[in-house]
């Protein structure tokens, strides 16, 4: 998903715009979750951008994404770039501090 999200509407309050792109985001989340994994991969992960504009935008987790919707909801934006990429994750193993 790569996005441009407009924060304003002269026919729907703010809120509902920013409900709307949460929910847009976390139906993109689940899609791309419940497809089948590649061989030798544990589980899908997210390169997440986000931004004023696409140029602009610098990777951030994918667990801060509503952190950021909330500044650019914050910092009364007119719009901003979102982008989700899924790619293959593999699980490691954590050290164990008792050896």
């Amino acid at each position: 998903m790569k996005k441009t999200f407009k924060l304003s509407d002269p026919k729907i309050r703010q809120d509902r715009l920013v409900e709307a792109i949460r929910h847009d985001v976390k139906k993109y989340i689940k899609r791309e979750r419940n497809k089948k994994l590649p061989e030798g991969v544990d589980f899908w992960d997210f390169d997440c951008k986000f931004g004023q504009i696409a140029e602009e935008a610098k990777g951030i987790h994918l667990a801060e994404i509503n952190k950021y919707i909330d500044e650019a909801v914050a910092q009364q934006l007119e719009t901003f770039y979102l982008e989700i990429l899924a790619k293959p994750g593999h699980r490691m193993k954590k050290p164990n501090p008792n050896q």
